[in-house]
């Protein structure tokens, strides 16, 4: 991994704390409130540090789920009839 802002790869890598030795988290914007307030589900945060610039750089650790998830929205999106119409038809095309 390089420093986004110098190009250096002299990075130290460690997490972000709170006072109370807790870690701070990553929680996805459409994480249910109740999981919200009781940091469920929490991503983990990495941070790196550049010794040259003092950059501070965050990184995501997500699970497998999150990354078939979010995945899907890649690319075009269709539009707001195509998203009805694929919602309504039956899951086990095959099976009839």
């Amino acid at each position: 991994m390089k420093c986004a802002a110098c190009g250096s790869t002299a990075l130290v890598e460690g997490k972000l704390g709170g006072g109370d030795a807790s870690l701070t988290g990553f929680q996805p914007g459409d994480t249910p409130w109740l999981k919200r307030a009781f940091a469920f589900g929490n991503r983990e945060i990495v941070a790196y540090a550049c010794l040259h610039c003092n950059l501070l750089q965050l990184t995501v650790q997500f699970t497998e789920d999150d990354l078939q998830r979010y995945q899907q929205f890649e690319g075009e999106q269709p539009n707001v009839l195509e998203r009805i119409n694929s919602a309504l038809e039956p899951k086990d095309k095959g099976t009839k």
